[in-house]
């Protein structure tokens, strides 16, 4: 059996093998359904929720969480709103953090639902909203000149590479075309009752600026977003606007505030499937990181190195450029995890590309 055989064994899927039809929905909770919507990227889906919800008087439903903004999101959309929202309206819409996948249809739903008298609206943290909205807005989001060049100063020398990181400039607001522009906050540590149920906001830090996942303490639910994923390990990068930056850390950190929750939570997270076993899970999630720091150890003490040269030993398999780019971002994650605690410095070489070596 393969280690990450072995590593689901040690969950629990009350569901089983069952996934969502497409256009459809699974209850997995009394006045909760799953739905899922395919993503044109290796990670090819993302889980959105639908609470039964009553708002301002009004019968509906609140979401957390939308998809990228394209044609056929938008149709799966239309297949739920036919078919499986009992024939009441979406209220407002919850998103965990600014990535595309999360926040890319959250303008069109909240138009979508609007209505005399009552505005769907976005809810949502302040530094993921702003963030989004400047992502959104700026002609250089998540491409261009500027991340070539720290690519660069990481060692992605390739011209083509870098060619199509400069020509990537409009990456983000392709994908999330407009935010809504105003919205309603989400913060650490407050309560928003949803149907008649309280969920408390736990923030957490490292995968984006400010994600926030809900927990329920009187049903046992915890909506994770991403930051607990059952099969796969939450990307955790360093970019260019931030490059000190060491989110590995905030990560890791971050996690730990879920341990107070029951073990049997009955996890709802943003890609996979539902699950039990929540410490079990950020058990697992401190082992896979603690075996790659001690990997990207080995490296440097060999040699001093640049992050491409980590790229492979963390990344074994073969990459596309999309998928290298979250993977070089999340190498100098672990680089900076070391720097920032002491076991590594860095310097830049004749090449002007930061290289780290152990203290």
């Amino acid at each position: 059996m393969s280690p990450a055989a072995e590593l689901e064994r040690a969950l629990h899927y009350p569901l089983a093998d069952q996934l969502p039809p497409p256009g459809g929905v699974i209850e997995v909770a009394p006045g909760i359904k799953w739905l899922r919507i395919a993503l044109p990227f290796a990670l090819n889906h993302i889980n959105i929720w639908l609470l039964r919800d009553r708002v301002d008087g009004r019968d509906g439903w609140s979401v957390v969480d939308t998809c990228i903004d394209r044609p056929e999101s938008r149709a799966a959309w239309e297949q739920i709103f036919a078919t499986a929202l009992d024939g009441l309206p979406i209220l407002r819409v919850l998103v965990t953090h600014m990535h595309p996948d999360h926040v890319g249809l959250a303008h069109w739903l909240c138009e979508r639902w609007s209505a005399p008298g009552h505005e769907c609206r976005l809810w949502m943290s302040a530094a993921d909203y702003q963030t989004a909205r400047y992502a959104c807005e700026v002609v250089n989001s998540f491409g261009g000149e500027r991340l070539a060049e720290y690519f660069r100063g990481h060692g992605m020398t390739g011209p083509g590479d870098l060619e199509q990181i400069r020509a990537r400039k409009g990456y983000y607001h392709g994908l999330v075309p407009a935010v809504p522009p105003c919205y309603a906050r989400l913060m650490d540590g407050a309560d928003i009752t949803i149907d008649g149920w309280s969920w408390r906001c736990i923030a957490g830090y490292g995968h984006s600026v400010e994600h926030i996942a809900l927990y329920c303490e009187a049903r046992g639910i915890l909506i994770s977003g991403d930051m607990v994923l059952p099969r796969i390990s939450t990307n955790v990068s360093v970019y260019e606007m931030e490059p000190e930056a060491d989110p590995l850390t905030q990560f890791l950190d971050s996690i730990d505030r879920f341990l107070p929750l029951p073990e049997d939570a009955l996890v709802l997270p943003s890609h996979g499937k539902p699950f039990r076993g929540l410490h079990t899970r950020i058990g697992q999630l401190h082992d896979h990181h603690r075996d790659r720091l001690a990997e990207v150890m080995q490296a440097a003490r060999q040699r001093p190195v640049c992050a491409y040269d980590v790229l492979p030993v963390l990344f074994k398999r073969e990459l596309d450029l999309h998928q290298t780019t979250f993977a070089l971002g999340e190498t100098v994650a672990h680089l900076h995890r070391l720097w920032c605690g002491g076991s590594l410095r860095r310097a830049r070489d004749k090449q002007d590309i930061w290289r780290f070596e152990p203290v």
